[in-house]
């Protein structure tokens, strides 16, 4: 009775947690070449919490994403994504993970230039299968949300800088993700962009509950996050929380 109540308490653990690292080793390369990216990381990130990765270029901070999303396995420790083991998931398994319960936004934005915005956006769905009524609706609901349905017929070249970010961001919510993950976001963009793009993740984050991790150099949007973890050759050197930040 006793286990089965200490496994009980276990799962409800899980079911707090979208992301957690078990001292975690990625090296890239072999002998006097490897690169040890992140180096014994550890740490538990709780559902609808807004996170933001810092530090400088070669850090691990776009490797811990890439872990994350199952792009790239560990060398070494465990990563667990609402309480799966990644290690144990086929390469398969971890892209459908990535299409249904992780949504993906690069700073380069990945548009299929002979795609339209709508048909970049419906894409994920389609690999996944879903019915085209429930596409075509989800499509619609998602660029009405970022303010992008009057581009919905556009090609990804006549969209500025920040327009094609806006549609990055609904191809990535399109899934409804649990967890919404976000390389530099405002990286290529001006400060006003920046700002309302910043400004749309944030409203995804507090309207549907989505856990948003960050990795960012912006000072300023980092500091509208709830937590903020600073990495020095892969390993963690600083982690800051706002005052009412979520308990992990």
């Amino acid at each position: 009775m006793a286990r089965r109540r200490d496994a009980e308490a276990q799962g409800a653990v899980f079911t707090k947690l979208v992301i957690e690292f078990r001292h975690v080793r990625k090296v890239f390369g072999s002998g006097a070449n490897a690169v040890c990216a992140v180096n014994h990381l550890s740490f538990a990130c709780p559902k609808g919490a807004f996170w933001a990765f810092m530090g400088p270029s070669g850090a691990g901070k776009s490797t811990v994403l890439h872990l994350i999303a199952g792009l790239t396995p560990p060398t070494s420790g465990q990563i667990l994504v609402e309480g799966t083991d990644l290690a144990e998931m086929t390469s398969g398994e971890a892209a459908a993970l990535l299409r249904k319960r992780i949504g993906y936004i690069l700073q380069t934005f990945s548009m299929l230039p002979f795609l339209t915005v709508e048909e970049n956006v419906a894409m994920p769905l389609v690999l996944d299968g879903l019915k085209r009524s429930e596409i075509d609706a989800r499509v619609r609901d998602v660029l009405a949300t970022v303010d992008m349905a009057h581009r919905a017929g556009h090609y990804p070249t006549h969209l500025s800088g920040g327009e094609q970010q806006r549609v990055a961001i609904a191809r990535a919510f399109a899934g409804e993700p649990k967890l919404l993950m976000a390389d530099e976001p405002t990286g290529n963009l001006d400060g006003a962009t920046g700002v309302e793009v910043a400004e749309l993740m944030f409203r995804l984050n507090r309207e549907h509950g989505t856990t948003l991790v960050l990795v960012t150099h912006d000072v300023t949007l980092a500091a509208r996050c709830g937590r903020r973890l600073s990495l020095a050759s892969g390993r963690l050197v600083g982690d800051e929380r706002a005052v009412d930040v979520e308990a992990a």
